[in-house]
């Protein structure tokens, strides 16, 4: 099993960053880097769609082969004079580098660089924390429906003489996508013409993403009239439940006996989902695997590929009609007992995730006539057999 590494690295947060101002969707992105969507989606909307900007050291500041000369050389017992002379610095430059860093004995290059790149993160304090009066003005204005650069340019017009009342429409909008940078509230995006969340590349476009299409898409109106009348098990409605941090959750409902599967995505993507699904099925005895309702979303743009695999019919439903799956939705709204909205569903195990559906099958139903789903559908089973 490929076991995906953690976290971004520097070449990769770089890589990410020139991908999303180039316009990628961050589906593409993830792909590209071999990373979760989840944790790509996270590290873009935490800076709000918008690169930080890159760190550099100061020309005057100590240099890592600054730091391993002076290591070298307190190892070799010279004075702080001595190795000072050497590097061209002043003696204090010197003695306060060794000194911060766990003196003679202790002091190593590496650690004392990586300390003195971490002293100096210095976020920029923003013109708005600072100017309280000119926050309140902008914030009435965006109350108002105006626009950042609207706004803007108004400032300078109403404010010729007075500095402290002018601020810049990036500013705002880095004021409004930011949140760490708490000056402006969350609730002010709804008042942008886009209503977007995040800010997004000019070059950013859905042209060739499968956005909404699924290709070869099978309707609901072609689905045998047994799938209707539930008389035969074996025939499946599916979707997918949402949590926090773009997790999810796959969930199956047999539309005889209510019988339900959850099943662990670690993505949203077809490859992921398809192939999570692909594993839960193919355990299933050949009788119960003949049909799966599904929505219009992406998730299952393979659905060929998974068809060929499990010998299972994929039908979709029609644009914006859940009702066509109404099992499965019953369904979803039951499993919110189990998974409040806002729960992190990445968290779940697949074993834990069996605990939660068996839990569901084995209660009594009305619609069943207060029979289980598991002996509705062992009855069916043996009914057919």
């Amino acid at each position: 099993m490929l076991v995906r590494k953690r976290g971004l690295d520097a070449n990769e947060r770089v890589d990410l960053w020139q991908r999303w101002r180039a316009g990628q969707s961050l589906a593409d992105i993830a792909r590209a880097l071999d990373k979760p969507p989840g944790s790509v989606f996270g590290y873009v909307t935490s800076s709000g769609g918008i690169s930080p900007p890159v760190r550099k050291r100061k020309p005057s500041a100590l240099t890592f082969e600054d730091r391993e000369e002076i290591s070298r050389g307190l190892c070799c017992d010279e004075s702080l004079r001595s190795i000072a002379a050497q590097l061209h610095r002043p003696v204090s430059t010197i003695s306060r580098e060794v000194a911060r860093n766990g003196g003679r004995s202790r002091y190593r290059a590496t650690e004392a660089d990586g300390a003195a790149w971490r002293r100096a993160r210095r976020p920029k304090v923003c013109k708005l924390t600072e100017h309280t009066r000119l926050q309140r003005c902008v914030a009435f204005k965006l109350s108002q429906n105006w626009s950042p650069e609207q706004i803007s340019g108004w400032l300078e017009l109403r404010y010729p003489d007075d500095e402290r009342m002018r601020i810049s429409h990036e500013t705002i909008y880095r004021s409004l996508f930011i949140q760490a940078r708490g000056v402006l509230k969350k609730e002010l995006q709804a008042h942008l013409r886009t209503r977007r969340k995040m800010r997004r590349s000019k070059k950013a476009s859905t042209e060739g993403q499968q956005r909404g299409q699924i290709i070869d898409a099978v309707s609901i109106s072609e689905r045998p009239p047994e799938v209707e009348d539930r008389a035969v098990p074996g025939h499946w409605e599916g979707d997918l439940i949402s949590g926090s941090k773009n997790s999810h959750i796959a969930t199956l409902v047999e539309r005889h006996s209510r019988f339900t599967m959850l099943v662990k995505v670690d993505g949203k993507d077809t490859d992921t989902v398809v192939a999570a699904l692909k594993k839960q099925i193919t355990k299933l005895p050949a009788e119960l695997r003949h049909s799966l309702t599904w929505d219009r979303g992406t998730e299952m743009a393979q659905h060929k590929a998974f068809s060929v695999a499990t010998d299972v019919q994929v039908y979709f439903c029609d644009p914006q009609s859940p009702w066509q799956r109404g099992t499965n939705e019953n369904t979803n709204g039951l499993l919110r007992q189990y998974f409040p909205k806002g729960t992190e569903l990445s968290t779940y195990s697949q074993a834990e995730l069996n605990k939660v559906a068996r839990q569901l099958n084995e209660r009594p139903r009305k619609t069943l006539g207060f029979r289980t789903p598991a002996d509705t559908l062992y009855a069916g089973v043996a009914m057919t057999g």
